[in-house]
């Protein structure tokens, strides 16, 4: 039997959000069924390294095209398609986080099936002819939220939820890490708040730490570590804004972009995600389920995404934005004792096994791709 090839494509390995859930996936297919290879514009970035090393063929492709003049966007898709149909996939299933639809129009032109998973909330505004124009290009739609599937594509046979998934052992909590407590002064009788993001605007950081700093004179054994990249922009507003302050400074500890989130997980209590409701706002947090995976007490804002992954604890949700709403669930959890809140972070592993286990993620989307698939084969023969 031949196996379903599937052209995995996405920006970039080096700042694209979703490079590890992709090679997550591309790496556990079902190689006796399928061929996963992945297209990307460049193989910068130090996570392109580890792609190389998964052994999954990688395309560099110009994949998006300016969407103007008209008349030489179509020549560029209609050249894109013939590098499309030298590769010969079965599927080309896009990770594209943007309203791009040059990339799917190609790939119509190459008569090769073509799938996108909805990364976000964005819809409306300047990208919403894009988003429109996108969805009726693709052949199937994987939304990652229930809001989304509701809201963007209601009663759209093509669209389908899907879930992300995590790797649940590899974020399985290893309990005793004194390295990391070394590291960053964190003596044994410290208890951490946590919370990992890319450190932008809409993650709402500065509510989680205004509603923190109302605590620390009340439980002064805590302290919030910030893990995410904080040379950007907003991330050193962050920095400059609170570590200035003479009554926090000294309880929040910023750590910079780190691959093993683990170990800072391990140390910690709570996880807490701020996302704001505006902009792209979230699709499905991954850090969230791998906060789950490690046990850990999950505190999120009432947004689409998080909404879903807290359908089963939805008083750990609060107003998004609203710092004293916040301030009483930290509240609540920051005065249990640990062995209490060991036991609340049991329930999330339960959880997250239950719906959000890589395993199901893959399972599915190999059913998504055997069923289109299939119903192509059966075109033809009509």
């Amino acid at each position: 039997m031949k196996k379903i090839k599937i052209l995995y494509t996405i920006p970039n390995f080096d700042t694209a959000g979703s490079q590890i859930p992709l090679l997550k996936i591309a790496s556990n297919l079902d190689k006796d069924y399928f061929d996963p290879q992945i297209a990307c514009l460049h193989n910068r970035g130090d996570f392109f390294q580890k792609v190389l090393q998964s052994g999954i063929k990688v395309h560099i492709i110009d994949l998006y095209k300016n969407a103007r003049p008209v008349i030489k966007m179509l020549k560029e898709c209609y050249q894109l398609s013939k590098i499309f149909k030298k590769v010969d996939p079965h599927i080309i299933h896009s990770y594209n986080y943007a309203a791009d639809y040059t990339e799917p129009l190609a790939a119509k032109m190459a008569g090769i099936k073509w799938i996108y998973t909805k990364k976000n909330m964005s819809w409306q505004g300047p990208s919403y002819r894009g988003w429109k124009l996108r969805s009726w290009l693709a052949d199937r739609i994987i939304c990652q939220n229930t809001d989304m599937l509701k809201t963007f594509f209601p009663n759209v046979g093509k669209a389908k939820l899907i879930p992300i998934g995590v790797d649940i052992d590899q974020f399985k909590h290893q309990p005793g890490n004194p390295i990391t407590r070394e590291r960053w002064g964190i003596s044994d009788k410290t208890r951490i708040i946590i919370s990992v993001a890319n450190l932008v605007p809409v993650k709402g950081i500065e509510v989680l730490i205004l509603a923190f700093e109302q605590l620390i004179f009340d439980f002064p054994d805590w302290k919030l570590m910030i893990v995410g990249d904080d040379t950007t922009e907003y991330g050193r507003e962050l920095k400059n804004t609170f570590l200035g302050k003479p009554s926090i400074k000294d309880k929040i500890i910023f750590t910079g972009k780190h691959d093993n989130v683990r170990m800072f997980l391990d140390i910690s209590e709570i996880y807490v995600q701020s996302t704001l409701n505006k902009g792209r706002m979230e699709g499905a947090p991954i850090a969230i389920l791998e906060a789950m995976a490690n046990g850990k007490v999950i505190i999120g804002s009432d947004i689409p995404g998080i909404r879903d992954q807290l359908k089963c604890s939805p008083d750990h949700l609060f107003n998004v934005g609203d710092v004293i709403d916040l301030k009483n669930k930290l509240y609540k959890f920051m005065s249990n004792n640990k062995s209490t809140n060991n036991k609340v972070g049991k329930n999330f592993v339960f959880h997250v096994k239950k719906y959000y286990d890589l395993y199901l993620e893959k399972k599915n989307l190999e059913d998504f791709y055997q069923d289109l698939v299939f119903q192509k084969l059966c075109s033809y023969k009509k």
